[in-house]
């Protein structure tokens, strides 16, 4: 969860090297990608594992990203993106609603409505008034990170170094098609990357994207989402601090108490039925 924390920060410290997002998420996977071929040995899974491998693989490898720098790039303010990154546990229990069937209590209903009234709250906060975009990309990047781990209850059987490998693959071809098209310039721009900005998204590729994934996915082999997600609620706290300390930061009222709001209603939503 440090590490998880630690992305967000450490993307924008990027982005203000001039990195262009969308180009910069395709280079984290791309390293990915590049250090998991020797592990991967283009192992093929059974075609019942298709299916959810694209999804998990399209909708972690190149929405989650490319919707996390775009926010973090529309964002002057780092902490409420951190933060709405939270709803990706009241999405995922929807779409498991939705995709799996399973049912949702009045109780978690009621956890799923504060967490987005916590959100709202935050909403009002004077100083995000130039970073509604930002906020808006940051609940696309939730939604589709929930989504994923729906999928990735059906991936519990497949090699980590596989499924992250499928992410890389996904996220570098997909995500470098659409920089050169709408970015461009593509190869101008990784000229212009210096020294400091690969080691950042190098960063993000190896202790993020692999160490920090690989770890996940290493314990839904013997625990539940159920009991493993709950954690990812700790990650903000991470996150938050880390950007007082590089951006000097200083979470507002509003903030604190719509945070309070989201981490308590994202906890509680996996300790009742």
């Amino acid at each position: 969860m440090v590490a998880h924390g630690s992305a967000f920060p450490v993307a924008k410290l990027a982005l203000n090297n001039s990195v262009p997002p969308i180009l910069m998420a395709s280079l984290r996977m791309g390293i990915v990608l590049l250090i998991l071929i020797p592990f991967w040995k283009f192992e093929i899974p059974k075609k019942k594992y298709l299916n959810s491998l694209v999804i998990f693989s399209v909708s972690m490898g190149v929405l989650v990203y490319v919707f996390m720098n775009l926010s973090l790039f529309h964002s002057s303010i780092i902490s409420p993106i951190i933060l709405g990154s939270q709803l990706a546990i009241p999405f995922g229990i929807i779409a498991s609603a939705l995709i799996l069937n399973e049912n949702i209590s009045r109780n978690k209903w009621f956890l799923i409505f504060t967490s987005f009234l916590g959100i709202l709250i935050i909403f009002f906060d004077p100083k995000l008034t130039d970073n509604f975009l930002g906020l808006f990309y940051a609940s696309l990047m939730a939604l589709f990170f929930g989504l994923a781990q729906v999928y990735s209850r059906q991936l519990k059987d497949l090699s980590t170094s596989l499924i992250n490998a499928s992410t890389g693959l996904f996220g570098f071809v997909i995500l470098l098609i659409i920089s050169f098209f709408i970015e461009g310039e593509t190869i101008k721009n990784i000229k212009l990357i210096n020294s400091n900005s690969w080691f950042l998204i190098s960063y993000q590729a190896i202790i993020v994207s692999l160490c920090a994934h690989l770890l996940m996915f290493y314990l839904y082999k013997f625990y539940t989402v159920g009991k493993i997600f709950p954690f990812y609620s700790l990650f903000p706290i991470f996150g938050i601090l880390l950007s007082f300390l590089i951006f000097g930061e200083v979470p507002s009222f509003l903030f604190i108490i719509g945070g309070i709001i989201v981490i308590s209603s994202v906890v509680l939503l996996h300790k009742i039925r």
